[in-house]
């Protein structure tokens, strides 16, 4: 299939790569020159602007926020008709639902399909994918979307696989939390937390969060940026809006958010994820 990447960041340019590695022809779109040089320089062609690339089959989605979703799908609204659209971004429910309408009214067919695994596993094509609408988009989206990981069909419903993500990034967010202030609590009980961090993270206490952010948590502020900060504010600013929408209760979620936004006024918002432990000193 021809396909055009939009978001060929730090985790889209491993997620682009796989797609290329099976066989397709794949174009990156990046609106972020040194995204574009180092995809490029990656073997993916790759364009300022959906209009410069090639015109494909399938257009995967891996822009940041709700509002690049809008910009993008207002910008492309009168090119889309016979695409099929796969919005990969974690972008809310509401969000999806409104944009993928949007596609759909101006001709596109489109799959909602949001995914978990971060950068490590997007390099190894491990990602875990919860793909939902039209039963017949989602079968045609599978080619691609196989490339990148393991497909589960969440639903028919667009909206549907965002749903399922919010419920992921709830458990990821406090996940990172829990792992910090344990580390933290360790470091004040005399402790070093690496020792700690061995002893505890293959027993009952332990989770993929601990085991995969810890290390990094007691590295130091300076270790290679998988995911930022800045995208827990937004991402745990999601779970939020959505748990608001339907008048859940989510009382621990808030409080993770809470240390996700206060190391973002701290200046850690473009360091690691890992680096919210650094609100606990």
């Amino acid at each position: 299939m021809k396909v055009t990447f939009i978001g060929v960041g730090a985790i889209g340019l491993p997620m682009a790569l796989q797609i290329q590695r099976a066989g397709h022809d794949v174009t990156g779109v990046d609106v972020s020159d040194n995204v574009i040089a180092n995809a490029k320089a990656s073997g993916i062609d790759t364009f300022k602007s959906p209009a410069e690339a090639p015109r494909a089959e399938v257009v995967v989605v891996m822009v940041a926020t709700p509002e690049q979703l809008a910009t993008l799908v207002g910008r492309v609204a009168d090119t889309v008709r016979g695409q099929l659209w796969i919005i990969m971004s974690t972008v809310g429910p509401n969000s999806v639902r409104e944009q993928g309408e949007a596609l759909r009214r101006a001709g596109a067919r489109v799959v909602d399909a949001p995914v978990t695994g971060g950068v490590a596993r997007a390099k190894t094509g491990a990602l875990v994918i919860f793909a939902s609408g039209a039963a017949e988009d989602v079968e045609s989206a599978q080619p691609v979307l196989e490339a990148m990981g393991t497909v589960r069909v969440t639903g028919a419903e667009l909206g549907d696989g965002q749903s399922i993500k919010v419920v992921n990034q709830h458990l990821c967010t406090v996940h990172i939390a829990a792992a910090a202030e344990a580390l933290s609590l360790a470091r004040s009980l005399g402790l070093d937390p690496a020792v700690v961090l061995k002893l505890v993270e293959k027993g009952a206490a332990g989770s993929w969060m601990l085991s995969d952010r810890g290390p990094r948590m007691v590295a130091g502020t300076d270790v290679e940026v998988t995911s930022a900060v800045n995208i827990f504010v937004k991402d745990s600013g999601l779970v939020a809006a959505a748990g608001a929408s339907c008048g859940a209760q989510i009382p621990l979620l808030a409080t993770a958010h809470e240390r996700f936004c206060r190391a973002a006024e701290m200046g850690l918002g473009l360091r690691d994820d890992s680096r919210v432990i650094e609100t606990w000193t």
